[in-house]
């Protein structure tokens, strides 16, 4: 009778744990893909964004923000210190590979990294540009750290096919351009 009684205990208690890794999972994936198309909505499209919208806290790693800042008070600097010719100023999809942006895109896929104390995932992002002809189709990876207080936006590798390098190297380059 008292094996029957912690038998009935453990079973008891056991159905009442939750799958934390599978809910913790779909929770990361969902706040993932909100940050990742909030960055897109907000400042995606042309690097107009840039100029007339602070970066969130909440989208960007305190990292990108502050390389985002300097990139762009750099280019403000030009902007007011520039007589003649052209200043240093953001010009098309800045964080995108292809210069003329994007139509579309869609989130192929979310990947976990690593298993240190700052948690890691990589988003594949297809992009498509029908304005163009022939369309072109691309391949961007978003890199995303999670600190503790939310997902943020740390970087983004560009698709080798169209452009070199990543956002925070292409944003230094522009940077030490300007100076």
């Amino acid at each position: 009778m008292k094996q029957l009684f912690y038998l009935g205990a453990f079973f008891a208690l056991s159905a009442c744990k939750k799958n934390d890794p599978v809910s913790k999972a779909v929770n990361n994936d969902a706040e993932i893909t909100q940050r990742v198309n909030e960055m897109y909505t907000i400042y995606g499209k042309s690097s107009d964004a840039i100029y007339k919208s602070p970066f969130a806290d909440s989208i960007f790693s305190p990292s990108l923000k502050q390389t985002l800042n300097n990139a762009k008070t750099a280019s403000e600097k030009s902007i007011k210190m520039t007589k003649e010719g052209k200043p240093q100023v953001f010009e098309g999809s800045v964080f995108t590979s292809l210069y003329e942006g994007y139509t579309t895109y869609k989130i192929n896929s979310v990947k976990m990294i690593g298993d240190s104390k700052l948690a890691k995932a990589e988003v594949s992002i297809e992009f498509e540009n029908s304005a163009e002809s022939p369309k072109i189709i691309w391949t961007d990876k978003v890199d995303l750290i999670n600190s503790g207080d939310g997902w943020k936006v740390d970087n983004i590798e560009f698709d080798k096919k169209i452009n070199v390098g990543d956002l925070k190297q292409n944003l230094k380059k522009f940077t030490e351009g300007v100076q």
